[in-house]
């Protein structure tokens, strides 16, 4: 397609051509920040990680997305070697060196470190973990909504890979990513193990019918906290909001349809599968929980 577009979409900003990046305790170029051929990450995808978002000079939900990262880190029995403590200062070091105050979106990751062997053995990784934070500045600029199309891969059960696992291992996600632009759209549509609508490959996916805001269980994918906060703001302001199994057919159908993630916020959907959602503009839905997410955002901390 010509006129591709993706969910992470951003203004282009030279400022980024010099950003310093956290690498174990040392801010380094960004030509200079590198890790090992042998690091865990790069081997196997063994590590997890976070998205953080910058507004006026804050984090926002940072405690939320410490947990995760703690909750993950735990799940795969791996040693951050910093205590949130140290992951705030980390963060605020990067943050003053780059002269960020907005507009900015952090990667937070943290693999099993460097290997002695090429092998996947835990034990192997015998230096500690590597702890790495990219921060760049990152204005959303998406020209037109984003089209999905289903694709066959799954978001899967918990004994393969736990879909609310944030973990450098995304490859599952990319050819999903993979199959939806061979068809044309932007981002993949994912169904869950019962042919249910789930996720897409990025972000979490939201419709609406009739006046009613829908998401999927949470049972089969990342449960995001931009995902968590519309459904807290729906109910707050009296907006009827579902976690519930729903088809393929009542998405077609739907008046509008809605991403969210921490990068992009709510990010409307304007076609599926061909077929236009609503009049495939920004539903008056999606503009409302927009407003409450954005008054939420300046209010937290």
């Amino acid at each position: 397609m010509d006129d591709a577009v993706t969910t992470h979409q951003a203004e282009e900003d030279a400022r980024n051509d010099n950003i310093l990046i956290w690498v174990n305790g040392v801010l380094k170029p960004r030509g200079a920040a590198m890790v090992s051929v042998y690091d865990s990450g790069f081997m196997l995808g063994d590590g997890v990680w976070e998205g953080l978002r910058l507004y006026n000079g804050r984090w926002a939900f940072l405690d939320e997305h410490l947990d995760r990262l703690f909750d993950a880190a735990k799940a795969i029995d791996l040693d951050i070697g910093l205590d949130r403590p140290g992951l705030r200062a980390a963060l605020e070091e990067t943050r003053a060196a780059n002269g960020m105050h907005g507009d900015a979106h952090a990667r937070l990751m943290v693999t099993r470190g460097v290997k002695q062997r090429p092998f996947q053995h835990p034990a192997l990784s015998v230096s500690g973990p590597t702890v790495v934070i990219i921060m760049e500045h990152s204005r959303p600029s998406l020209p037109r909504p984003i089209r999905l199309a289903t694709v066959p891969h799954l978001r899967g059960l918990p004994m393969t890979q736990d879909p609310k696992l944030n973990s450098h291992s995304k490859l599952n996600c990319i050819l999903a990513c993979i199959a939806a632009e061979k068809a044309g759209a932007d981002e993949a549509l994912m169904l869950d193990v019962h042919g249910f609508v789930n996720t897409t490959n990025a972000c979490n996916f939201f419709i609406v019918r009739k006046g009613e805001v829908w998401t999927s269980t949470g049972d089969y994918c990342m449960n995001g906290i931009t995902r968590q906060k519309v459904i807290n703001l729906c109910r707050a302001n009296d907006i009827p909001v579902f976690e519930r199994n729903y088809s393929l057919l009542e998405t077609y159908g739907a008046q509008e349809a809605f991403l969210t993630g921490t990068f992009g916020a709510q990010t409307p959907v304007g076609e599926i599968d061909g077929r236009q959602i609503g009049d495939g503009r920004m539903g008056a839905m999606t503009q409302r929980i927009r407003a409450l997410y954005a008054d939420l955002v300046a209010r937290d901390g």
